[in-house]
């Protein structure tokens, strides 16, 4: 089973977990959230995230989620990736925690994809022709 860690600022983290949370049924296990603010040294915080990976890691690897890349948690990120046992995604959105969530006993590879494509599949431009008018109130 591939663990999950969300490096973000602020809350993010935790209302993405809260969301998936609702949305799945059940609090996932092995998924855990580092919130990040202004004043965190990302050389001070790079200890707990190593910490946080190890006890994430069921021998399957460890998917890290940032919320947008260039800023500090992805910085982070950045420092501990290990090709085929931590990988990592910028950009994270609901749409992609609950793909990753659903397909978790796939190898880490598959797992990144399905991600990718949840995220990027769930993001649309919401328009007339696409609702179904019987439901607008």
């Amino acid at each position: 089973m591939i663990g999950f860690l969300i490096i973000a600022h602020g809350t993010l983290g935790d209302a993405l977990i809260h969301c998936a949370s609702h949305v799945t049924g059940n609090t996932p296990t092995h998924l855990m959230e580092l919130r990040v603010t202004t004043k965190d040294d990302p050389n001070a915080v790079l200890p707990r995230v190593k910490a946080m990976i190890a006890e994430l890691d069921q021998g399957d690897g460890v998917l890290i989620f940032t919320d947008m890349y260039g800023a500090t948690p992805s910085n982070i990120a950045c420092r501990v990736l290990d090709p085929g046992k931590v990988e990592g995604i910028s950009g994270v959105n609901l749409p992609m925690l609950v793909r990753a969530i659903t397909y978790r006993n796939q190898p880490l590879p598959a797992v990144v994809g399905k991600a990718l494509s949840g995220g990027q599949e769930g993001v649309l431009h919401i328009t007339m022709e696409a609702c179904d008018v019987t439901k607008r109130g």
